[in-house]
């Protein structure tokens, strides 16, 4: 898997983004995280060492494997999410995830080799009625079949 390098200027624009304030990690490790899609130990440095106040780095690497929002392994470009709950399993959600990881070639909870897609199942969210769906960057897709699966995962660069 080739590891990509976040910039240190773009760092820099975040963390100033907050004036380095400390009060305000959650939001700038967010902020990375949407920018670089996982918080490297060189970036937590980086970010610690930008702050007014800096923490004992264990406190951030803390803090960054509490929170499911952040990943501490490098993820792809694109998060896709295939619904496992009841609703969506019985309308036909293990198909779906069997065409998603055989065009991606992931299983979930792991990132193709090019860094574009990561790959997670749900346990349920909510919206079972229009089921079987996915989650491709926050964009909900229902009624899925594994080749309009497909087709919309096509649309991603």
């Amino acid at each position: 898997m080739k590891t990509v390098v976040m910039d240190d200027d773009k760092i820099d624009q975040i963390v100033n983004k907050y004036q380095g304030d400390a009060g305000s990690l959650i939001q700038i490790l967010l902020d990375i995280q949407k920018e670089h899609h996982w918080l490297s130990k060189e970036v937590l440095e980086k970010v610690n060492k930008e702050l007014q106040t800096p923490l004992p780095l264990s406190k951030l690497q803390h803090i960054a494997s509490f929170y499911k929002a952040f990943s501490l392994m490098p993820k792809g470009r694109h998060e896709v999410q295939i619904c496992m709950g009841t609703a969506c399993y019985v309308q036909g959600a293990p198909r779906i995830l069997a065409a998603v990881e055989e065009m991606l070639g992931i299983k979930p909870g792991e990132t193709d080799t090019e860094l574009k897609f990561s790959l997670e199942t749900v346990n349920c969210l909510g919206y079972g009625a229009p089921g079987p769906v996915m989650i491709v960057d926050g964009n909900y897709y229902s009624n899925m079949t594994p080749d309009k699966a497909k087709d919309i995962l096509k649309n991603y660069d």
